[in-house]
């Protein structure tokens, strides 16, 4: 068998397209019956997959277990699973197609947000025999964030349900109405076999009944996200200055900035402003002077071309830098802000931390920055929003961005590649958190005072006081935990100040937001001490715990609690 030429250009493009839902829904097995049945895999892979132990168990695939074709990790194969995004390329005589395999375990959710972040299309597998669960939800949320602007709800193993129209159109029409709460203006749902071949590349005869196309052929005529990024302004991060030194000895000077055009157009002469890292109020306008390119100069290069600009002006342009056009309108500008509304899936195991620091990774840029405020998490079934002080794995939240310097984007549903980012843990260099910015955020007045909200939203946490006597060792311990949590905690030795003295600290580190740990080596006057500390913290912010570093710490955590409450 001779597999298609990958490399024949085809008259509708390249599509991109990933498959998600739930554990067990056949995602694996749907992309093989793709590969399979376009004739898009040679025989010895075939073979390869037979030898495989297991790889002819299947039944009604000519003694083939098509998921293999796609679950090319060991442990994959050893646990029938998939973990990591699997890729596997195809074309028909229509459009060519790249797949991204995503894994449907909940622990691996953050692989399905990667293999889905450049998708045009998303299939969410549904189970006809379990309907829409929690992960078919949110795999339909994570790739509504992402900006995926084509979604197919595949209804499989309809052959186990004996091809039953109500059955499927009792699934269709859940998971219609609920990609409609997530804003989708169009699902196109189709009941499939994936076994069996049912509607994948050709009609079924076992469902008359369903008299739209089949998988494939939809997926053939499908928008591109590429058209968009082609119609949107022209964006040009900078990834890289080059310069000529061999030809400066002779007095020719290159100096170019390569990158990718990542939307609209490039063209010879166009007038450019430079947004540039820390200076996003300064205007730096040239004029593109050269499209270069190892095959010869252009006139033009559209979105998706790596190429280098040349300008007709010297100016200070660096790595991170963004070349936009010069004159347009305020709808087509880019937006400058150190302070973005974003929503947020959060990847790492590691919870996130308030006040933490993060690598932010915005186009060709990376800057430090903080989540600043989390405004609430979503609940994937309800998608209720619900208050939260910290994000854990698989969290989808709408979040406020600080960063150190300042970011310019585009609103991620305008232009995915200028509105998305990610989080990276500078501890651990983990991707702690994949973002879509939303919009600028209020940065408040420069000359307004912090208030006492503000500094719970910077810790995470109420200021509190903790009294513990003379028991000086257990307050170092609790204020190395509490600081390894990230709290502001600050300890206080009693024994070198008076009453008044106390009142007046205690009365800064409560206005600080601080967790005031209080202990001293002396007890004479402890009462009075004791007394003129408390003042300044109202009833419920004030502890004199008996117990030890691990009951302080859930008393404490239990009030923080009880404020977000």
């Amino acid at each position: 068998m001779a597999a298609t030429d990958l490399l024949t250009p085809t008259a509708l493009g390249l599509l991109r397209f990933t498959t998600c839902g739930s554990v067990d829904d056949g995602k694996s097995t749907l992309i093989g019956r793709l590969l399979h049945d376009s004739k898009s895999i040679y025989e010895d892979q075939i073979e390869s997959v037979r030898r495989r132990p297991g790889g002819a168990a299947a039944q009604g695939t000519g003694g083939l277990d098509l998921a293999l074709l796609t679950d090319g990790l060991r442990a994959e194969r050893e646990q029938g699973i998939t973990i990591d995004v699997a890729y596997r390329y195809f074309s028909t005589p229509r459009r060519s197609f790249i797949i991204a395999d995503t894994p449907g375990h909940e622990q691996y959710t953050r692989n399905m947000a990667t293999g889905a972040s450049t998708a045009d299309a998303a299939i969410v597998l549904l189970d006809a025999s379990k309907g829409v669960l929690t992960q078919s939800r949110r795999h339909a949320h994570i790739a509504r964030l992402l900006g995926i602007p084509c979604l197919i709800a595949a209804v499989n193993k309809m052959d186990l349900m004996d091809y039953r129209q109500d059955v499927f159109e009792a699934i269709a029409a859940d998971f219609r109405a609920f990609a409609a709460r997530l804003g989708w203006p169009r699902v196109y749902a189709l009941p499939v076999s994936a076994l069996a071949g049912d509607n994948v590349v050709s009609r079924s005869d076992s469902m008359p009944w369903f008299q739209g196309p089949p998988l494939l052929e939809y997926l053939e005529t499908a928008p591109l996200a590429a058209a968009s990024a082609a119609a949107a302004p022209f964006r040009f991060p900078v990834q890289l200055v080059l310069r000529s030194a061999s030809s400066a000895d002779r007095g020719e000077f290159f100096r170019g900035f390569a990158g990718e055009v990542v939307s609209g157009t490039a063209r010879r002469g166009d007038p450019v402003r430079i947004f540039n890292a820390g200076t996003a109020d300064k205007k730096l306008e040239a004029r593109i002077d050269r499209i270069v390119t190892l095959d010869g100069d252009l006139e033009a290069a559209s979105a998706g071309s790596a190429v280098t600009l040349t300008l007709d002006r010297e100016l200070d342009i660096g790595r991170g830098d963004i070349l936009a056009p010069a004159a347009t309108s305020d709808a087509a500008a880019l937006t400058t802000a150190r302070r973005v509304r974003a929503r947020l899936v959060w990847m790492d195991t590691t919870a996130s931390q308030p006040g933490t620091l993060y690598w932010l990774h915005h186009s060709t840029r990376a800057v430090r920055a903080r989540i600043a405020h989390i405004d609430h998490r979503v609940d994937v079934n309800t998608l209720e929003h619900h208050p939260a002080t910290r994000l854990n794995v698989n969290d989808i939240a709408q979040v406020e961005i600080e960063a150190r310097l300042p970011l310019s984007f585009d609103p991620y549903e305008q232009n995915r590649r200028m509105g998305a980012f990610i989080l990276i843990d500078p501890a651990t260099n983990a991707t702690a958190a994949a973002g879509m910015i939303d919009a600028a955020a209020d940065e408040g007045s420069a000359g307004a005072a912090l208030t006492e909200e503000d500094r719970r939203r910077r810790w995470g946490h109420p200021a509190l006081g903790v009294w513990l006597d003379d028991r000086l060792d257990l307050a170092a311990q609790l204020e190395r935990a509490l600081d390894a949590r990230l709290w502001n905690a600050v300890r206080v030795d009693t024994s070198a100040y008076g009453a008044a003295e106390l009142a007046a600290i205690a009365a800064v580190l409560r206005s600080a937001g601080a967790v005031a740990v209080f202990a001293g080596s002396s007890t004479a006057g402890s009462a009075d001490a004791r007394k003129a500390a408390a003042s300044a913290f109202a009833s419920s912010e004030w502890l004199t715990p008996t117990g030890d570093c691990d009951a302080i710490l859930a008393e404490l955590e239990g009030r923080g609690e009880q404020e977000d409450q």
